[in-house]
């Protein structure tokens, strides 16, 4: 799944990556899901995150990526711009 994120209250880099540090370590610590900063690396006021998940069965994936995305959604000082999930099959 990736997130694209407004951020309007950051006038730094580093007040951007407090509240990027803050979402991703709580999605990878109550979700195990593994996530990173994915682009806009540079931009002050808009981020794009990154978040994947293996699971047994597809259904579960669902779930998981839907918690993580309603954690993003309640972060208060971000706007979410746009979220998509992509999917790889093996079979």
């Amino acid at each position: 799944m990736e997130v694209e994120l407004h951020l309007p209250g950051c006038s730094s880099l580093k007040e951007k990556r407090s509240v990027i540090r803050h979402l991703l370590e709580t999605a990878r610590r109550r979700f195990a899901v593994s996530a990173s900063e994915v682009d806009l690396h540079d931009l002050h006021q808009r981020a794009a995150l990154g978040f994947a998940v293996v699971a047994p069965t597809a259904g579960r994936v669902d779930e998981i990526l839907d918690t993580v995305e309603r954690l993003v959604w309640s972060e208060p000082r971000t706007t979410v711009l746009s979220c998509a999930q992509n999917w790889l099959d093996l079979d």
